[in-house]
C-alpha cells in the first residue's frame, strides 16, 4: 500500500473518531477543577486559573461569620507535597540533561560541550536570581505588569510557609511552589541558546540570560499567572477586588495552564531575534551542519517526554484528577504530533527520520503546555496532530521564508508550536468539544457561558502580548550585550569550535 494511501486512510479513521470522541467531554475533577481555570464571578472577564501560580500566599476568605473567622488555618496535605516535589525534580529533569542532550546532539560534535556547558550555566544562574529577586517579581503582589520585592532572598519563608492552589481551603508549602516555579524559568531560558548556537560567546549569553530574564520572563510569569488564590473569591465584589490585583493577562481571562505563553513563544521570539542580530554561522548555506548525534538527540527528546508530565501535571499544584487530565492529555498530544510530523516527512519526502520523530515529540510537548489541564483527550490529540504538521512547516517553509540562521529551529517548534497551542486551548477548551470551561469561584461551579470566539481573542491578546514584549526586551538586550561584551567568537574560533576555543575541552577523543 502507497504511502498517501496509509495516510488518507488514517486522515478517514482519524475523523471518525474525532466525531465519535467530541460527544464525550472530559470527566469532572476533584473539587472546583483548578485547572478548569477562572473565576468569572463579577469579575470584567474570565479569570483564569491555570497554574500553581497562585502565588500569593492562601488567605483565609475576609471575615463574615465569626465561626469562619475562628476556622483553623488550612494544611498542606502530604499527597500534594509529595507530588510537587517529584514533579519539580521532573522539570528539572528537562534542563539537565534533557535538553542539554537533545541540542547537544543537532549540533556539530565541536560545539557538544559549549550547549551543554551554556544549559548548565544558565540552569544554576537564573535559579540564584529567582532567589534573589525572581519570586518576589513573579509572584507577590504589586502592579498589573510587575510583582513587588516582599520576598527578595525569600524573605519571611519557612517550612510552614504556604501558598493557594486552585481549590478553596487547600495548599502546599510555598518553598515547594518557589521550587516548581525556578525550575519553569531556569528551562525558559536555556530554550533560547538553540537560535544562536554554535557562534555565540559564553560571555554574551550569560549577561543577555540575566537581563532577557528580568525584563521578559519575569513580566511574563506575573501576567499570566499571579492572582491572590481561590479563597479570596467569596462574593462577587470580593472577585472583582481580587481580579483587580491579578496579572494583567489573568484579569483579561488568558489561559495558559503550563507555559505557552510564558515559556515558548517568549523565548522563540527571543531567540529568533538573536538568530537575525548575531547573525549566520560561517559557512551557512554553503556547507552541511547536519547534527553529530541523533542518538543523544533521541534520548534527549525522551527526557524531555518524561520530564512534561512534570510541567504539565504539576502545574494544577494538586494531585488529583485534574492533575492526571494534563498527564493523559501530555501522552495523546506529543504522541500524535509524533505520527503526523513523521508521516508528513515520509510522504514530503519519502523518508521518516529519528529527527523528525524527536521534534515532533516536542511540537506536541509545545502545543499541549498552554491546554493540559483544559482541555479534554480527543482535544488534545486534535492539537498534537495538527502542531506536528504545521511545526513541520515551521521548520521548513517557514525558516526559509523568514531568513533566519535559527540553529536548532527554536522559533520554528516553540514559537510555531506556542502560538498555536495558545489559540487552540481557547477552541477546545469549550464544554461542547470535551474542555473544562471557566471555573466560577463565588458560585463553585463551571460557568455555562463559554464563548469559544471570545476566548479565542482573549489569547490572541496574550501571543500578541508576548510576541511584542519578548521581541522589544531581547533586541535591546542582545545590542546592550553587544556593546558591553560583543555577541559573537571570532571567525577562527567559530571555525575551530567552541568547546576548544570558549571552554578548553573537547566532547570526544
Amino acid at each position: 500500500m502507497s504511502m498517501k494511501k496509509l495516510f488518507s486512510g488514517a486522515v478517514a479513521m482519524g475523523a471518525l473518531l474525532l466525531a465519535v470522541g467530541f460527544t464525550a467531554p472530559a470527566q469532572a475533577q476533584d473539587a472546583p477543577k483548578p485547572e478548569a481555570a477562572a473565576a468569572t464571578a463579577a469579575a470584567p472577564a474570565a479569570v483564569e486559573a491555570p497554574k500553581a501560580e497562585a502565588a500569593a500566599p492562601a488567605a483565609a476568605a475576609p471575615a463574615a461569620p465569626a465561626a469562619a473567622a475562628a476556622a483553623p488555618a488550612p494544611v498542606p496535605n502530604k499527597g500534594d507535597t509529595a507530588w510537587m516535589l517529584v514533579c519539580t525534580a521532573f522539570v528539572i529533569l528537562m534542563t539537565l540533561p534533557g535538553l542539554g542532550l537533545f541540542y547537544g546532539g543537532l549540533v556539530r560534535s565541536k560545539n557538544m560541550l559549549s550547549v551543554l556547558m551554556q544549559c548548565f550555566m544558565i540552569f544554576s544562574l537564573i535559579y540564584i536570581l529567582w532567589f534573589v529577586y525572581g519570586y518576589s517579581i513573579a509572584f507577590t503582589e504589586g502592579g498589573a505588569f510587575f510583582g513587588g520585592f516582599d520576598r527578595l532572598f525569600l524573605h519571611g519563608l519557612t517550612g510552614d510557609s504556604n501558598t493557594a492552589t486552585f481549590s478553596k481551603g487547600v495548599v502546599i508549602p510555598e518553598l515547594v511552589f518557589v521550587a516548581f516555579q525556578g525550575a519553569f524559568a531556569a528551562i525558559t531560558v536555556s530554550l533560547i541558546i538553540g537560535a544562536f548556537a554554535e557562534r555565540v560567546k559564553f560571555s554574551a549569553v550569560i549577561l543577555f540570560s540575566i537581563i532577557w530574564f528580568t525584563f521578559s520572563y519575569l513580566p511574563m510569569a506575573h501576567m499570566v499567572w499571579f492572582w491572590p488564590g481561590p479563597d479570596a473569591f467569596t462574593d462577587a465584589a470580593a472577585a472583582e477586588k481580587a481580579t483587580a490585583i491579578a496579572g494583567w493577562l489573568f484579569q483579561k481571562g488568558a489561559l495558559d495552564y503550563a507555559g505557552g505563553t510564558v515559556v515558548h513563544i517568549n523565548a522563540a521570539v527571543a531567540g529568533l531575534v538573536g538568530a537575525y542580530v548575531i547573525g549566520k554561522r560561517v559557512g551557512y548555506g554553503k556547507e552541511a551542519f547536519k547534527p553529530h548525534s541523533l542518538t543523544l538527540t533521541m534520548v534527549g527528546a525522551s527526557l524531555l517526554w518524561f520530564g512534561w508530565f512534570g510541567f504539565n501535571a504539576g502545574s494544577g499544584l494538586e494531585a488529583n484528577g485534574g492533575a492526571a487530565l494534563a498527564f493523559v492529555n501530555t501522552i495523546l498530544a506529543t504522541a500524535a504530533a509524533v505520527l503526523s510530523w513523521s508521516f508528513g516527512e515520509w510522504i514530503g519526502k519519502g523518508k521518516p527520520s529519528m529527527l523528525g520523530a524527536a521534534s515532533g515529540a516536542v511540537a506536541g510537548l509545545v502545543v499541549i503546555t498552554p491546554a493540559a489541564g483544559f482541555v479534554g483527550p480527543i482535544g488534545s490529540v486534535v492539537m498534537g496532530l495538527i502542531g506536528g504538521l504545521l511545526c513541520l512547516w515551521g521548520v521548513t517553509g517557514l525558516k526559509k521564508l523568514l531568513g533566519a540562521d535559527d540553529a536548532l529551529d527554536v522559533f520554528g517548534v516553540h514559537g510555531v508550536g506556542g502560538i498555536l497551542g495558545a489559540l487552540l486551548t481557547g477552541v477546545f477548551a469549550a464544554p461542547s468539544l470535551g474542555g473544562t470551561g471557566i471555573y466560577d469561584y463565588v458560585a463553585n461551579a463551571v460557568a455555562p457561558d463559554y464563548s469559544i470566539a471570545g476566548q479565542v481573542w482573549v489569547q490572541f491578546e496574550g501571543v500578541l502580548t508576548t510576541v511584542v514584549l519578548s521581541g522589544v526586551v531581547s533586541f535591546i538586550a542582545f545590542k546592550i550585550v553587544d556593546v558591553v561584551l560583543g555577541l559573537r567568537v571570532t571567525e577562527e574560533e567559530e571555525r575551530e569550535g567552541l568547546d576548544i576555543s570558549s571552554h578548553g575541552e573537547s566532547a570526544y577523543h
